[in-house]
């Protein structure tokens, strides 16, 4: 086993964190990493609570943790009262400034997780006591921002060392094998959060279709972009953009934003139904670069015992830090 401060800390056997992907990390999901020695998170996103629920029934005695969508769940803060009441492992937050909802994490005495993507935000995060905060690079499926993982991660690990030894950090961004997790120890992390590689497993609640789409592509076949959002109708912040695997849809409309919303009567009902479909041609599928290190669909526990054995003999030996 890599035991690491995240390991010791959170009770897991493995340092890996997969990620609270909106919607497609379910219930099923999450306790298959969690029961495989990792911690499995749901992926709240966008939900008012009643999903959360049904998924975290559906995860059953498992340990598991909830993410959500930081600027979202101010729409909806009951979704965050109702997790906290079904004792999560961690509660997850990204996209937004956390502030007003710790003092309720706080009270629960759940551990926190702040997922940012700027030296600025986590040192935010660590001033506001957050306990593992997450470095994620553009190179991640779903929505991010500019900087890239290999230089992020450090930068947080020396000002963490400097100003909050007792945090924890961990990689995002471009990790989908024991090499992944091998360079985010060795640049200063304690653990890593996957989330493409997660997305194409057998628990993920993702359409075959796209799963397919996915394998087939190479990290080139992606892009950021903010086409997805609007035909979602979704407000995202401007700062953010979501990764994900490009087609004929993206291609006509990704330069041209405001003539896709001009447009949106026409090509919403296409758009929606090609979700429906798992139609790749039209809608997209939310996958990282490393679309081009998924080789299979495979179960969640195979994926994280990969994961570490791939680091293991890339490290050359048992880590520990």
């Amino acid at each position: 086993m890599l035991t690491t401060r995240l390991t010791k800390r959170l009770g897991i056997d493995h340092p890996v964190i997969q990620a609270p992907m909106a919607f497609a990390a379910g219930g099923r999901l999450a306790a298959a990493v969690s029961g495989a020695g990792g911690l499995g998170m749901i992926g709240g996103a966008y939900d008012a609570g009643d999903w959360i629920a049904e998924q975290m029934d559906v995860a059953g005695n498992q340990s598991v943790g909830c993410g959500f969508i930081t600027w979202k769940l101010r729409e909806h803060p009951q979704a965050l009262e109702q997790a906290l009441d079904r004792d999560p492992a961690a509660i997850f937050l990204s996209f937004g400034d956390p502030a007003v909802f710790l003092p309720a994490i706080r009270a629960a005495k759940v551990p926190l997780i702040c997922q940012v993507q700027t030296l600025r935000d986590a040192a935010h995060a660590i001033d506001l006591g957050a306990e593992i905060i997450v470095a994620q690079g553009a190179e991640a499926g779903g929505h991010g921002e500019k900087r890239a993982t290999f230089t992020l991660v450090p930068e947080v690990a020396d000002h963490i060392a400097r100003h909050a030894p007792e945090v924890l950090l961990c990689a995002a961004g471009g990790v989908a094998d024991g090499r992944g997790l091998a360079a985010a120890l060795m640049l200063g992390a304690d653990g890593v959060v996957v989330g493409s590689r997660f997305w194409a497993s057998e628990e993920a609640l993702v359409h075959p279709a796209m799963r397919e789409a996915a394998l087939k592509a190479s990290g080139d076949d992606t892009l950021r972009s903010t086409v997805t959002d609007i035909m979602r109708g979704y407000d995202w912040p401007k700062r953010y953009t979501g990764r994900v695997l490009r087609n004929d849809f993206t291609d006509r409309w990704h330069d041209d934003p405001d003539g896709l919303r001009a447009a949106l009567a026409q090509e919403l009902p296409r758009w929606q139904a090609a979700v429906a479909a798992g139609d790749a041609r039209t809608a997209n599928a939310f996958v990282g670069e490393v679309t081009g290190l998924i080789g299979a669909v495979s179960p969640a526990a195979d994926i994280l015992r990969d994961i570490v054995q791939g680091a293991e003999a890339a490290l050359g030996q048992t880590f520990t830090r």
